[in-house]
């Protein structure tokens, strides 16, 4: 059910993945060892929101309706900032002992998911945690962040907003608020995404990555 752009069961089908994704992931993974090269990056930055609204707007299988187009496309962002982009380190939880926690999700569907472990990273001066989960069951090939923020239901998406980090060795990341995106339930009711807990709710304004309209 997860991937680069959404995390979310449709009505029908199981994971969705987009093109684009391997687009996304090839400069996720540019970016993910240390603070972006401000240039450079926020080039990738608009690329990468190019690709998303064209595959958006004609895949086959793309979260947004036909019909709702219209309204959803071009995708809203925040403008890019570098200053947005924190490096983070990964405290890991060991196998044996990762928690399965049960998230609400859009449906009202219990998802069963398992903490993977903490990112600690300093933002705005302030310190501050993302826990990193897993669907339980599944082989821990990406972390999945979904977070709150004090703009969620105001600016943003008021069940949250997601982000995706691949594994590194290093246990060193940068959690990328402007690659934070939608669910796909923002786009469609037929998708069943699961909320972001309490744990997860930062106590600062994130804005950067998508919004609402």
């Amino acid at each position: 059910m997860k991937g680069a752009g959404g995390w979310g069961l449709g009505a029908r089908t199981g994971s969705v993945r987009l093109a684009a994704a391997a687009a996304i992931a090839l400069a996720l993974a540019a970016c993910s060892s240390g603070p972006p090269d401000d240039s450079k990056y926020l080039g990738a930055i608009e690329r990468e929101r190019q690709a998303k609204d064209a595959q958006f707007a004609g895949a086959a299988n793309s979260p947004v309706p036909p019909a709702a187009r219209d309204r959803f496309l071009p995708l809203a962002y925040y403008p890019p900032d570098p200053a947005w982009a924190a490096p983070a380190r990964f405290e890991p939880e060991p196998p044996e002992r990762r928690a399965r926690v049960e998230m609400q999700t859009s449906a009202n569907k219990p998802r069963l998911m398992e903490r993977l472990g903490t990112l600690r990273f300093t933002l705005q001066g302030r310190q501050l945690s993302l826990t990193a989960f897993v669907e339980a069951g599944q082989p821990p090939d990406r972390l999945f962040v979904p977070f709150m923020d004090e703009t969620t239901g105001k600016e943003t998406y008021p069940g949250g907003r997601y982000l995706d980090l691949e594994p590194e060795a290093t246990g060193i990341y940068v959690v990328d608020f402007n690659r934070a995106y939608n669910p796909y339930c923002y786009y469609s009711a037929s998708y069943d995404c699961p909320f972001p807990p309490r744990e997860n709710r930062l106590p600062i304004a994130i804005r950067a990555g998508e919004k609402t309209r």
